[in-house]
């Protein structure tokens, strides 16, 4: 193998490496509640053993002398509508709508039942083997994330049912070392705000649990700059250890956290939760014009600085650092437009995004395809800067078409509705190109010029086979590879048409790609969205489905993918939610009065 392939392994590994490291949250070793009791029992948890530690909210060691608070003033215009008019439907179209509706609703309901069956009170239920885990403190996740999806899907006697068993939560203890604090404010934070909501407030221990939650993460923030400590060691600042920010954080850990505690801060009026949020964005857009690509920050970034500082020189839309683009409008929406900030950060970094970042991409059908790559600022010998744009697909860097579509909606950008219909376009094709009809994690894709001048982009099999021998480098003689080495590395690597390598071909019952389904969906009103939501749901529900409820995939370009023992608490939260609304009501959880977190929680619109 060439050299300059061992250096794309490597480079691959070690990003995969740290991915695995954001993605993982230290699995406790016991767990609080038992699959042999039913929904709403709990046996005694371990922690009431004597001499156990228990987390309490100690007195501030530096304490926030005036909170900043939520924005009173009214916007100079109303935030223009998201949604499209209701689109017309006969009766075969309505027909046929509730049909699969149905069967959606029936998917969700196999999934929650065998939760509720097989790990209640869990974190997660094995779908494969009927057992539990629980990698997210073993505060009952799939529970709280899976409370406003039984709502909207009508399920009333389970979210009561559910209601009863979070009174059960103790956020005082877990068996884990270090808490994530992003994880905890988007899980169980955001779902029993959006539950409290959308149920109309009928439910005041909703809201209870949702302090109780917020007053866990807010231990985090006790530090001299009032950062937080992203991966919260919560029995040292129980036994009173002195607590600094971290100097090395992923920015969607630190940046992704304003939604929840300013819709706190709405629905209490207190401002500790919104001063939070709002000094985190305060430093970003300080750091945001002085990063290595001025507008956007990189993946890392030092925390313990005041205020915080980017310290990386890789870029990304993808995993660790997401979030933290797209909540910058939502932030816009949830406080009615009133803080023109998100805005001006969101319009800041988009525009370096696309110039750097954004790429045609070359496929056998010649469809207008858009993905975000990954971008890298390197220093020449010369000491000058160059920015390379590596084509790199993620399935969580799906959710940008939806980013970009609502943005081009409220901030008035419309030439960037159609960046966002190519860019859902390129998920949905990233489906519809693998045997199995699901798109996998990760994949090289091939760039097309952005200049359109220079590059027609058209498909030809030569233009394909060039692209793997570019990307997979000479042989081990130095030579170019032969046509018969490209056939081999495209029948060994199950290389789908338009792909050079497919990095990670699982599929984790991920929710990005629908995610922006729905939003166009919404934002359009055309139909060819519905279609292919349902293709796409056809295809995860054929190969993810098990005796107990829906498993992950371990490869995607296999003809019948195997199935792996786990099943995330955002299945029941996001994938099947996004489903389901875009084939329920068109104004259920509406654009225009909803915000949805990254967990696809929906809170209320200051301006709805």
């Amino acid at each position: 193998m060439a050299i300059r392939r061992v250096r794309v392994l490597l480079a691959v590994v070690a990003i995969w490496v740290l991915a695995s490291w954001y993605y993982s949250w230290s699995p406790p070793d016991g767990a609080f509640f038992s699959p042999a009791h039913g929904p709403g029992d709990r046996r005694p948890p371990d922690s009431a053993t004597p001499g156990k530690i228990r987390w309490e909210k100690r007195p501030p060691s530096y304490p926030v002398e005036t909170f900043a608070t939520l924005p009173t003033n009214k916007p100079k215009k109303p935030v223009p509508r998201i949604q499209a008019a209701r689109p017309q439907e006969n009766t075969s179209g309505k027909e046929l709508r509730l049909k699969r509706l149905a069967a959606i609703k029936d998917s969700f309901k196999h999934s929650w039942e065998g939760y509720k069956k097989h790990a209640w009170g869990h974190d997660e239920i094995k779908p494969i083997s009927g057992q539990y885990k629980d990698p997210f403190g073993g505060w009952a996740a799939t529970l709280v994330d899976s409370l406003d999806s039984l709502w909207l899907l009508d399920m009333k006697e389970d979210f009561e049912i559910a209601i009863r068993a979070c009174d059960n939560i103790d956020f005082t203890t877990t068996e884990t070392r270090d808490i994530n604090i992003f994880e905890t404010t988007i899980r169980y934070l955001g779902g029993f705000l959006a539950a409290y909501e959308l149920s109309e407030k009928q439910y005041p221990s909703l809201l209870k649990k949702a302090r109780e939650a917020a007053d866990l993460v807010m231990s985090s923030f006790d530090t001299p700059n009032r950062m937080p400590i992203t991966r919260f060691p919560w029995k040292e600042y129980v036994k009173g250890q002195p607590q600094v920010a971290r100097g090395h954080v992923l920015l969607a850990e630190i940046g992704s956290l304003s939604l929840e505690l300013t819709k706190l801060s709405q629905l209490t009026n207190d401002m500790l939760y919104y001063d939070a949020a709002q000094r985190i964005s305060d430093g970003l857009e300080k750091d945001q014009k002085t990063t290595t690509l001025p507008g956007m920050w990189p993946v890392i970034v030092d925390a313990s600085k005041s205020p915080l500082k980017s310290t990386g020189d890789g870029f990304t839309l993808g995993g660790m650092s997401d979030s933290t683009y797209e909540y910058l409008g939502k932030q816009y929406l949830l406080l009615g437009g009133s803080l023109d900030q998100p805005r001006k950060m969101y319009e800041g970094f988009i525009e370096v995004a696309k110039k750097h970042l954004l790429r045609r991409a070359l496929n056998p059908d010649n469809l207008p395809l858009l993905f975000f790559g990954d971008a890298r600022v390197v220093m020449l010998p010369t000491g000058e800067k160059q920015i390379v744009t590596t084509p790199i697909a993620q399935h969580l860097t799906c959710f940008a078409g939806g980013m970009v579509g609502m943005a081009a909606k409220i901030f008035e950008r419309p030439s960037d509705l159609d960046v966002a219909e190519q860019l859902t376009e390129g998920c949905v094709w990233s489906y519809n190109n693998t045997v199995s009809g699901i798109g996998p994690e990760i994949f090289h894709f091939i760039p097309c010029d952005p200049d359109v001048a220079k590059d027609d982009c058209q498909w030809s099999e030569a233009r394909w086979a060039a692209a793997i021998r570019k990307y997979w480098g000479q042989n081990t003689k130095g030579d170019e590879l032969s046509d018969e080495r490209v056939q081999q590395i495209i029948d060994t690597r199950r290389l789908p048409r338009g792909m050079v390598e497919v990095d990670d071909r699982r599929y984790i019952l991920r929710p990005e790609a629908i995610e922006s389904v729905f939003m166009m969906w919404r934002m359009t009103g055309d139909t060819k969205f519905m279609e292919q939501a349902w293709a796409m749901f056809e295809a995860v529900e054929k190969w993810t489905k098990t005796k107990f409820a829906s498993a992950a995939l371990d490869d995607v370009t296999v003809e019948k993918p195997v199935q792996a023992d786990s099943m995330e608490s955002f299945w029941l939260a996001e994938t099947l939610k996004y489903f389901y609304l875009i084939f329920a009501d068109w104004d259920l959880a509406s654009l225009d009065e909803w915000v949805l977190n990254t967990e696809a929680h929906p809170l209320r619109r200051a301006d709805a």
